[in-house]
């Protein structure tokens, strides 16, 4: 089973209003990292910016895909001598700070337990917990480190895995095109990660909803959770109930603990993160779902520049939400919607 491939749409689009000057804005839609994208922006140029953004897409998987093999992610990974573009850097260097700020909750050198568990680029494996405790010697974000644009390795075993954070990085870098271009109303969405600037073609802030993080909810829009109005913020969510297998009655959620080097097992069951840049609300979706609840408020106290949105189990098994006080504000109600 491979994570891009069953990438979390957590967010809809809404664009069922008529729009206000429509004829300004384009709309361009296309595939990349195993999932879709859609973009809207307000184009007073009229130029065909379709080609570039698939390019820069494409070029982005040569850095950062773990599912191509050519990338430099992937040549990493086999010990090759590759140097780091900005990209990888970037990433590198943002997964570094959430791991340490979550206590290690975030970690991209989890790749060899997501392969056994039977979410990476490997077949899944049949684990037992001596198994398990010998791949465990391969994680730990301290034992990786970037020299010079080299990746050192304490272990040349050991195996990066982006996709947590990556995804959401894509967007952020589809929004600096766009910057570069002068462009500066936009909705870009990737895989259900999304970033907003500006107004929409009604001249009012963006529209998006939250999906419900309920089993069958397959279908992007169809079941939403919540409806928020953005402006000038990056939104990302983290879930498992729409990649997971079960084996022997038992439910596998996709998000790894690395501490114990099982599936998570808390009780969000999907984490909404709104900062200014995706790469950092990706990245901290999923290091909340792998610490639960009361650690992540813990935690968001440290971090006022993080606002979120999460749905989760109270210890009775009723169905409960927590949003912050900057998350909130977004939040529209039946009359607004």
């Amino acid at each position: 089973m491979k994570i891009l491939l069953y990438s979390i749409f957590s967010f809809f689009i809404i664009f069922g209003c008529t729009r206000f000057y429509a004829d300004k804005y384009s709309y361009v839609e296309g595939f990349t990292q195993g999932t879709t994208y859609h973009i809207t922006f307000l184009n007073k140029s009229q130029n065909d910016y379709s080609k570039e953004i698939q390019h820069i897409l494409d070029s982005f998987d040569l850095s950062l895909s773990i599912y191509n093999p050519n990338s430099i992610i992937s040549r990493m990974n086999r010990n090759e001598d590759v140097k780091a573009d900005p990209w990888f850097t970037r990433v590198f260097n943002k997964s570094m700070e959430i791991s340490a700020a979550s206590d290690g909750a975030f970690d991209i050198t989890v790749g060899p337990l997501v392969n056994a568990w039977g979410f990476g680029v490997a077949p899944k494996m049949k684990v037992d917990s001596s198994e398990i405790d010998s791949l465990k010697n391969l994680v730990g974000y301290k034992k990786v480190k970037l020299v010079e644009g080299r990746l050192i390795k304490q272990n040349p075993n050991s195996r990066l895995d982006v996709n947590a954070i990556a995804q959401g990085y894509s967007v952020d870098v589809i929004c600096g095109y766009f910057e570069a271009m002068g462009i500066k109303d936009y909705l870009v969405e990737i895989g259900g990660e999304l970033r907003a600037r500006g107004c929409n073609p009604r001249g009012e802030y963006w529209r998006v909803g939250i999906d419900r993080p309920v089993e069958g909810n397959n279908t992007p829009g169809s079941n939403l959770q919540a409806t928020l109005k953005l402006k000038n913020r990056a939104l990302a969510t983290s879930g498992n109930y729409r990649k997971f297998y079960e084996e022997s009655g038992v439910k596998y959620g996709h998000h790894i603990d690395p501490a114990t080097g099982y599936p998570a097992r808390q009780n969000i069951l999907s984490a909404t993160v709104m900062s200014r840049e995706d790469i950092t609300s990706d990245g901290w979706g999923t290091a909340f779902m792998v610490m639960g609840l009361e650690k992540s408020k813990i935690v968001l106290e440290k971090h006022p520049e993080l606002e979120v949105y999460f749905v989760y189990n109270d210890s009775i098994g009723n169905y409960k939400i927590y949003s912050s006080k900057g998350f909130s504000k977004w939040l529209m109600d039946e009359k607004e919607q």
